[in-house]
């Protein structure tokens, strides 16, 4: 019968032989993956060999007399921290590709994503390897002995633990174990990209600990290293898998490959305007660019970088529609020579962490050593509004809002919907207060005096979150997003979903913990030595602006947030719970008032500030900042209270003469039983007096 299986083995021949090219296919392309990442090894380690070399680094001059740590050292300490580097950015990448560039399936990874999960534990072993490496290397360095006379004694412990390019090292050993550990079991997409995360912080600690904090402008130095890295390891990472994706033959080429070209785009505006930023604080004049060593590799880096900005025009515009006929040929050789000039950059960037920038005359002064300019005059109303102080992670934060939000009101009214005026104007006007609390004067003085760092504070806590949370970004961003092309994938709009119904939201966003993180926190920080650590580091400035916009913003959403919550008080207990928290920081500006020293004392003395009141008066001006601010916050949230519970009972009557009318029409009433009988009523009167 021609129906019948047959049975001479044939079918299972074929099948043998098919599974036997898929294997071919698989293990060729794995063959020209290991080539690839060699030749990017390869390029790397010319590129950083020639920048030493011609930077100087290489063949220092040793004074005859003083201790050296030795040709070991000077060459294997770069070779680690170019190691850590890479190894860090293909962990970057891999968890990038696995989280954010393949398909999912409901939030389960697919088969090709945990392969590379799985690359992304041992990359971070490598990682974790090369820094221990390098904080051996280090050591010597910093002692100026030979590697083989530092293993043995208690110094490498003490570096570790007590200077800070060793406790940077140190995080990078311990962070990068953990990415490793937990990338073993990691199966589903939240997991990936929270490992991605963690991988991203992971690579910041040791280049924030190196020229950046010694740089003239150190807060600028400081803050555009760290989105320069971060945009790079993106950028970096995402193409090498990718290209490798491809080399591999795997499947969803062409899907990674548009999440990619859309993300390298962002990245390459980061990458630029974070490196201009970098040599801003860096260099005093143009000239140095071509004058110095350091200079001169910033040029070569720039070069690299523009190539690379041309090579991904050319890839959005040539190769990228050919993926779609299957012409994967031209992105792959493309792509492959992009990866080269990708690592000899990173190449180059880890020789110029080597090479010391240009000398800069400094004025002698205390403060512009500690802060980055120099002392300002006494404080006034016109020194507040001229004095401007550009800082850069506030100054991205802020285009960050500001351009996102308006980006999603202009989709809506193209594509037809309406969208309040209300909510814009309100979140506009806390991104122009948040400009003016951390972009004025008030920011200069805030470093400066207490009394300038309360008022700060308590507009980017209690003012800015308030008009924020009433702009409602999260419906913005859930109506103007467009869903996921694949069924059971994850976009932007369906990441954002998954994160409001997580546990933690859930959790954080529950009024208590909210109100407890609003209240407690303040107290945490000021009367414990949180602060006075935050106040030494430009670090320390920007976690303390981040916790009081997101704990500020979390506080009222749950008051007044019109955003989706997973926790919804009535009115009523909105009222209680506004009345009862407002007192805690009435309490805690009565308490810096009746203070006896002042706060963070070592950081303001330091300063030598000659003008205006003693630490411990001004200490006083700042707590009764602190004690009379929360009226003006109160009122604005009363009078948004009081609108959205008029507009809540609106709507409530609205559906109710709805459900009447409804009930009319299928009844012939009036659809209210109470108005029918009595209307029932007035007619039987009616009828009683025409009878009589």
């Amino acid at each position: 019968m021609s129906g019948t299986p047959r049975r001479d083995g044939t079918g299972q021949a074929m099948k043998a032989a098919q599974d036997g090219n898929g294997r071919t296919t698989e293990a060729a392309g794995n063959g020209r993956t290991v080539r690839l990442a060699l030749a990017g090894a390869g390029a790397a380690v010319v590129a950083l060999v020639a920048a030493m070399i011609a930077g100087g680094a290489a063949f220092p001059r040793i004074i005859p007399g003083l201790s050296d740590e030795g040709a070991l050292t000077r060459w294997g300490l770069p070779l680690a921290k170019l190691t850590m580097d890479a190894m860090g950015v293909l962990t970057a990448g891999t968890l990038l590709a696995a989280a954010v560039f393949l398909p999912s399936d409901k939030g389960l990874l697919g088969k090709p994503a945990q392969v590379y999960v799985r690359a992304a534990s041992w990359f971070a072993l490598a990682w974790a390897a090369a820094a221990v490496a390098a904080m051996v290397f280090s050591l010597s360095e910093v002692l100026g002995m030979p590697v083989t006379q530092v293993l043995g004694g208690d110094e490498l412990t003490s570096f570790a633990s007590q200077v800070s390019q060793g406790i940077a090292l140190t995080l990078v050993v311990l962070f990068a174990v953990a990415v490793a550990l937990f990338a073993r079991g990691a199966i589903t997409v939240g997991a990936a990209g929270g490992l991605l995360v963690l991988a991203l912080a992971t690579m910041l600690p040791p280049a924030l600990t190196g020229h950046s904090a010694s740089s003239p402008n150190h807060d600028l130095a400081t803050t555009s290293v760290a989105v320069h890295l971060v945009v790079l390891a993106l950028w970096v990472g995402g193409l090498a898998v990718l290209c490798a994706h491809a080399l591999r033959g795997q499947p969803h080429l062409e899907v990674a490959a548009a999440r990619f070209s859309s993300m390298a785009l962002w990245c390459f505006v980061g990458v630029g305007l974070s490196g201009l930023f970098s040599v801003v604080a860096r260099l005093t004049s143009v000239a140095e660019l071509f004058t110095s060593a350091y200079g001169l590799l910033l040029v070569a880096k720039t070069a690299a970088f523009a190539v690379l900005g041309v090579a991904g025009w050319w890839h959005r515009r040539r190769t990228l529609p050919r993926l779609a006929s299957g012409g994967s040929g031209p992105f792959i050789r493309f792509a492959s020579v992009e990866v080269l000039i990708m690592f000899a950059a990173v190449g180059l960037a880890v020789a110029l962490s080597r090479t010391a920038p240009p000398p800069a005359i400094l004025p002698v002064d205390r403060a512009f050593e500690v802060l980055g300019y120099t002392m300002p005059p006494e404080i006034s109303l016109a020194n507040l509004a001229s004095l401007w102080w550009f800082d850069l992670f506030s100054g991205t934060l802020i285009a960050l809002l500001a351009g996102f939000y308006l980006a999603g009101v202009v989709r809506l009214v193209r594509r037809g919907d309406s969208w309040p005026w209300g909510r814009t104007l309100a979140w506009f006007t806390g991104v122009l207060i948040l400009l003016i609390a951390t972009q004025s004067g008030v920011a200069r003085y805030a470093k400066v005096l207490f009394s300038a760092h309360m008022a700060e504070h308590m507009t980017l806590s209690m003012l800015v979150p308030i008009f924020l949370v009433l702009g409602a970004p999260v419906t913005l961003a859930l109506r103007a997003l467009k869903p996921a092309v694949r069924r059971g994938d994850r976009g932007p709009r369906e990441w954002l979903t998954t994160i409001l119904h997580s546990r933690f939201v859930r959790f954080v966003g529950h009024p208590a913990i909210a109100t407890a993180i609003f209240i407690v926190s303040t107290y945490a920080l000021y009367f414990t030595p949180l602060f006075a650590s935050a106040m030494e580091e430009h670090l320390g400035h920007i976690a303390m602006t981040v916790h009081f916009l997101l704990s500020g913003c979390l506080f009222f959403w749950v008051i007044v947030g019109v955003d989706p919550a997973p926790h919804r008080l009535p009115h009523v207990a909105r009222l209680i719970l506004l009345f009862v928290t407002m007192p805690f920081h009435a309490f805690f500006g009565i308490a810096l008032m009746n203070m006896g020293t002042p706060l963070a004392a070592d950081w303001y003395d330091q300063l030598g500030r000659t003008w205006g009141a003693s630490a411990i008066a001004d200490q006083r001006t700042g707590g009764a900042i602190a004690w009379g601010f929360g009226e003006i916050p109160t009122l604005i949230v009363l009078i948004a209270l009081a609108f959205q519970w008029w507009r809540a009972d609106d709507r409530k009557a609205r559906r109710a003469d709805r459900r009447a009318d409804a009930v009319a029409a299928r009844t012939g009433g009036s659809g209210d039983a109470e108005l029918d009988a009595y209307n029932d009523y007035l007619a039987e009167l009616n009828k009683r007096h025409r009878a009589e």
